[in-house]
């Protein structure tokens, strides 16, 4: 019997085509998760712009609403939100939905305004073991009780504290727990000192924005966070341009034989990207407000180093791992012997490897989270499953730089963390569309 894969669920994509132009990127889902969390803990009104309508940003919303806040979107659409916080939680949130996403457990200190948190395990992409150890540390720092089962965790918060201050010491700067230790902090109204502090762009933006609801943030001498709770006050936040997208556009410019601007991002957050290019041979400019892929690319290259670890994550201008996997498409397009490693998703190779090779890609493991190639390499069309976010982005990369026609299902990983990527790819001449297929 023939059935029809949804639309919805589908792309084909066929190659060949030199990507040029313009395009304006999203809002940055990694950047909204926080800033949502945020405005459901703040206990004042926020208005949020250029948020991104991906689907993980529409089901966090979802649930801060579920959670007890007025959440309003303007006549734009989704990009701006009103967020008006109220007295009481309304219900349970939904749990099936809480666990689709990984950012669910940003949710935890808003509820904890409630005094427990009840959430299921975080879902998200399947790319290996991230663990919330870390996150109960934090919890527990801040005196709250935390029980676990096989359904989730129930945290319990922490009564008479007052305002005591709490000093945590990280292993490493995450990104997630160092967003989770501000918001536990700013509904405990209880001064935070924060050592090795994650300085993603995402967090340092999180950052700005509590000290635009008059709260006091600080990064110390020694790199350490300072942060103390203030009065807050009703604050309108935007989201900062995605830089992932942003690279990912570059990325398949640069594979085409392309060039470009890519506007609506802070260059200063694609600084490791750009070295990267650059140093590759593809010509770089800052502009106010995105940046330019050159026409003129050098002959003499280096090849491509992508390495996403734990250690560099210390580092400000430290490689995002989410930049490896389009970085990877394109050094299969690249002359020399490319290396890439990714510790941070310790499974996110197992997905992308196993799809780039349908399409012909010859790649050397050195291990589960590092990996050589020598380009350039000739790949063909073929079906592919987008396993998770930047597999799908990095798969429609290589599909674009491939021979023939790509059919890319499970797209609806690839739309969690980008509203429409195929659509700026469209804008910059690439051929693709949505379309069932025969299965």
């Amino acid at each position: 019997m023939v059935q029809l894969i949804s639309p919805a669920d589908t792309l084909t994509v066929r190659g060949g085509r030199t990507l040029s132009g313009t395009a304006t990127v999203d809002g940055s889902k990694n950047a909204a998760l926080p800033l949502l969390a945020a405005a459901a803990a703040l206990g004042r009104p926020v208005t949020l712009t250029n948020l991104p309508t991906s689907s993980d940003v529409a089901a966090l919303a979802t649930l801060i609403a579920e959670a007890g806040n007025l959440v309003v979107a303007s006549p734009d659409g989704a990009h701006t939100m009103h967020v008006t916080p109220a007295r009481d939680q309304r219900g349970p949130v939904d749990r099936e939905l809480a666990a689709r996403i990984r950012a669910s457990y940003y949710l935890a200190p808003a509820l904890l305004n409630y005094g427990v948190a009840n959430l299921p395990w975080p879902g998200g992409c399947a790319v290996g073991n991230r663990g919330m150890e870390l996150h109960f540390a934090v919890y527990e720092a801040f005196g709250d009780t935390v029980h676990t089962s096989d359904d989730g965790y129930r945290i319990s918060a922490a009564k008479g504290q007052a305002r005591t201050p709490v000093e945590i010491k990280l292993p490493f700067p995450s990104r997630g727990t160092t967003v989770v230790a501000l918001l536990r902090a700013l509904v405990a109204g209880r001064p935070l000192l924060l050592h090795t502090p994650s300085l993603s762009p995402e967090v340092t933006g999180l950052v700005e924005a509590l000290r635009l609801a008059d709260h006091h943030a600080a990064y110390l001498p020694d790199g350490s966070l300072y942060f103390e709770p203030g009065a807050a006050c009703p604050v309108r936040w935007t989201v900062p341009g995605d830089k992932v997208e942003a690279g990912t556009l570059l990325c398949a410019m640069a594979a085409t034989g392309g060039h470009g601007r890519v506007l609506g991002v802070d260059p200063r957050h694609l600084t490791p990207l750009i070295a990267l290019l650059t140093a590759s041979g593809f010509p770089v400019t800052l502009l106010p407000g995105g940046v330019e892929l050159g026409a003129d690319v050098r002959l003499t290259r280096t090849p491509i180093t992508a390495i996403a670890s734990l250690d560099s994550l210390s580092e400000v201008d430290a490689l995002d791992a989410d930049f490896e996997p389009p970085l990877m498409s394109l050094a299969l397009t690249q002359p020399g012997e490319h290396a890439f490693a990714d510790e941070i998703n310790p499974g996110r190779h197992a997905n992308l490897l196993s799809q780039l090779r349908r399409l012909g890609a010859v790649i050397t493991e050195d291990s589960p989270t590092v990996c050589r190639l020598t380009g350039p390499q000739k790949l063909t069309g073929a079906h592919v499953e987008a396993l998770d976010i930047r597999t799908g982005s990095a798969l429609v990369v290589a599909a674009l730089a491939a021979e023939g026609t790509t059919v890319v299902t499970r797209v609806s990983q690839l739309r969690r963390g980008h509203a429409d990527l195929p659509g700026k790819l469209r804008t910059l001449g690439a051929d693709i569309t949505d379309e069932p297929r025969e299965g």
